[in-house]
């Protein structure tokens, strides 16, 4: 989806504000190697990746289980931010296939 399409999508849907990137073409998820939709990659200000996989440990969709989740992305930009060494630095992502052209 073109960028100005999912700014509408986002809003249309009443998402919250987040930071996103497009990747129309899948170069960018070609060079980090991206095999599923969501992909998480966490690079912090020195522009290192310091984490890449899943957004937590529950696969599934339910409040209860999104609530009860460790969120590896998180963690990841709280202790980058932090200064400290990513604890976790990668993990199985899971979802839908990425299909490049």
């Amino acid at each position: 989806m073109a960028h100005d399409k999912l700014k509408g999508y986002i809003a249309d849907k009443k998402a919250a504000p987040d930071n996103y990137m497009t990747d129309v073409d899948g170069k960018v998820g070609q060079t980090y190697a991206a095999k599923t939709t969501p992909h998480m990659y966490v690079i912090n200000p020195a522009g290192m990746l310091v984490y890449a996989g899943a957004i937590d440990d529950k696969r599934g969709t339910k409040q209860d289980e999104i609530k009860a989740a460790k969120n590896f992305v998180v963690a990841a930009l709280d202790e980058s931010k932090a200064g400290k060494p990513v604890t976790i630095a990668s993990t199985q992502p899971y979802g839908c296939s990425v299909k490049y052209k």
